[in-house]
């Protein structure tokens, strides 16, 4: 069955956002005086503020959980402070494998028994970053990739929390709500222990893009989207993001893409690939 070109459009649309949260990060991080603890801060604020909107202030603060907020807080944050150092499309890269494995590691802990191609999967991804992390002149910063990774595991663990639920929208924005009180009340030790400058009109926009647009808009377009996307084919879909991420640190950061980063990607996506379609396979089969 043909997918509808309005599911098409917005998974497009939806996927470009999250991509774009990667290059939003990294200009400011590099071409801006923004510091990565005030960009966290003014999109997780921007983000809840626009989802708030979208589905009601009072659904808002009635939905969500603290430890989903924590869990975003920390994605947020250790996002920002890696984008420091690294390239757009490696950082992406990092982090769609950690969420991805930490999620198919949740399942094999709760006693999921994975067939041959889950295992092959799972090796070829692991080997890809193992691959990327390698020595050499083209690797990452182990510091910045360590906490990309640290943002992926937040991440999947934030995924993980809110599977099954009725209303994702309302969830998200309870959890954004929650996050950003949070990073509002860590905001003057972090300052203290780590002073920013004060961000230009530049930094500001970076932010609040990421934040209302890609982060806020972004979510709500993509549970839009999720209603007619099988699980195969949300994953596929996220195989894109990045790769889309990759394409904007080109076009508006002018980073090189190494054959380290291409064979990295093609192994981890393909072993992510591998792992969870061929696994969806196998449940519709049994």
């Amino acid at each position: 069955m043909s997918l509808p070109l309005r599911t098409f459009l917005l998974t497009a649309l939806a996927m470009t956002a999250f991509a774009a949260n990667s290059v939003l990060a990294r200009l400011a991080m590099v071409e801006s005086e923004t510091g990565p603890w005030t960009f966290t801060l003014i999109r997780l604020v921007s983000g809840a503020l626009m989802l708030a909107l979208i589905v009601s202030p009072r659904q808002a603060v009635r939905t969500g959980s603290w430890l989903s907020g924590l869990a975003l807080t920390v994605y947020a944050g250790a996002f920002s402070i890696a984008y420091l150092t690294l390239a757009t499309g490696t950082g992406a890269l990092i982090l769609f494998a950690l969420v991805q494995l930490t999620m198919i590691g949740w399942g094999l802990v709760s006693g999921e028994r994975p067939g041959p191609a889950r295992w092959i999967g799972l090796a070829m991804a692991f080997g890809g970053l193992v691959w990327l992390m390698l020595p050499g002149l083209d690797a990452p910063p182990l510091a910045g990739a360590a906490l990309m990774a640290s943002a992926g595991i937040a991440w999947g663990v934030y995924s993980l929390r809110g599977r099954g639920g009725t209303k994702p929208t309302a969830s998200t924005a309870g959890n954004f709500l929650r996050a950003g009180i949070m990073a509002t009340a860590m905001s003057l030790p972090v300052f203290l222990i780590a002073p920013e400058a004060t961000p230009d009109i530049e930094g500001l926009v970076y932010a609040l893009l990421s934040g209302a647009v890609t982060s806020g808009l972004g979510y709500a377009i993509w549970y839009t989207a999720l209603k007619g996307l099988s699980a195969s084919l949300a994953g596929i879909a996220q195989l894109s993001v990045p790769a889309i991420a990759a394409l904007g640190g080109v076009v508006f950061l002018a980073e090189p893409l190494t054959p380290r980063f291409l064979l990295a990607t093609a192994l981890i996506l393909s072993g992510v690939a591998i792992a969870s379609l061929l696994n969806d396979r196998r449940k519709k089969a049994n």
